[in-house]
């Protein structure tokens, strides 16, 4: 059964978190409007230059790194069945740097006094949280479908193997029985 949510999540915030590197590295834009994307105001506070390499390249990089991770749980959502077992690792992994990312975008920002930053990465980290917890209850239900699928061939393969041994109880009870040899163990006919 393939995984629908899932794979759309994760392309999902492959677009979100690679458009935002690309905004970062905009030389026009910069990482100001790649704030701004995500619901920070950045008019009338004190910060420093934010277009600076310094800032530019370790947070486009980061959101860069990101965007590969959420591409790769993509991928295998697509490639992969949902009930192996390390079917939503790189998607873990991929939600974790994703929320370490915001965090550390919530205290630069604290640090440069950008304000309403805290508000805009909380929502975009209640998103994340919901994103993954949809993605665990639908692999959750894969798994439970395919397991139940498992239950019913168990006991359909468990009633056959019921039915076979009262047949073959009621061949020796009739006296029927013959053996490979074509005569009969109890000397009957």
């Amino acid at each position: 059964m393939r995984q629908v949510l899932t794979s759309f999540l994760t392309l999902h915030w492959t677009i979100v978190f690679a458009l935002l590197a690309l905004i970062c590295i905009d030389g026009n834009r910069g990482v100001a409007a790649a704030l701004g994307v995500i619901g920070a105001t950045i008019e009338g506070t004190r910060f420093v230059n934010l277009d600076n390499f310094v800032v530019v390249a370790p947070l486009a990089t980061a959101l860069l790194v990101v965007a590969v991770l959420f591409f790769w749980a993509f991928v295998e959502a697509l490639v992969n069945d949902a009930t192996s077992p390390d079917a939503d690792s790189v998607a873990r992994i991929a939600f974790i740097c994703a929320s370490g990312v915001l965090s550390l975008i919530v205290i630069g920002g604290a640090a440069q006094g950008i304000n309403g930053l805290f508000m805009a990465v909380a929502v975009q980290l209640a998103a994340l949280l919901a994103s993954y917890v949809a993605m665990l209850a639908e692999r959750r239900s894969v798994v439970a479908a395919a397991a139940s699928g498992e239950g019913e061939i168990h006991a359909v393969a468990h009633g056959m193997a019921k039915a076979a041994a009262h047949n073959s109880l009621l061949s020796l009870i009739s006296g029927r029985t013959v053996s490979k040899t074509g005569s009969n163990p109890r000397g009957g006919r």
